[in-house]
């Protein structure tokens, strides 16, 4: 196997991953804000903010990391530059992020497959 097809296979994995990972966590954050909804009548926001918080917190950063996450979450909690981009961050909401990253990474995910296939076709 060659190694270009190998990188396209590759990327075509890594594509289809996140296309449908953020898919099933869009459709999982979506039926929290749901069931809130349901439960208390009132429609929950979440925000890319709150959503980068969460998930920051559940897999990355600990009380009191100095990295760059770290530094990453201390700016999710109190900016102090950079405070349109911090704006927009809580005012989009972290569905809608998830719905892009979707539809980029399936993007992807289906042109490394057409490419391979254009490669792997036989010729006339």
């Amino acid at each position: 196997m060659k190694p270009r097809t190998q990188a396209l296979r590759l990327v075509s994995v890594i594509g289809a991953a996140i296309g449908y990972g953020c898919l099933i966590a869009l459709l999982g954050l979506v039926g929290l804000q749901s069931y809130r909804w349901f439960r208390d009548g009132e429609w929950t926001h979440i925000g890319m903010v709150d959503g980068l918080r969460m998930g920051l917190a559940k897999c990355c950063v600990k009380d009191g990391d100095t990295g760059r996450l770290g530094a990453l979450m201390q700016w999710l909690d109190a900016p102090v530059n950079w405070l349109g981009i911090h704006k927009i961050f809580e005012v989009v909401p972290a569905s809608l992020a998830l719905f892009a990253i979707s539809i980029a990474g399936n993007c992807l995910f289906i042109y490394c497959k057409d490419r391979l296939a254009e490669r792997n076709a036989p010729a006339h």
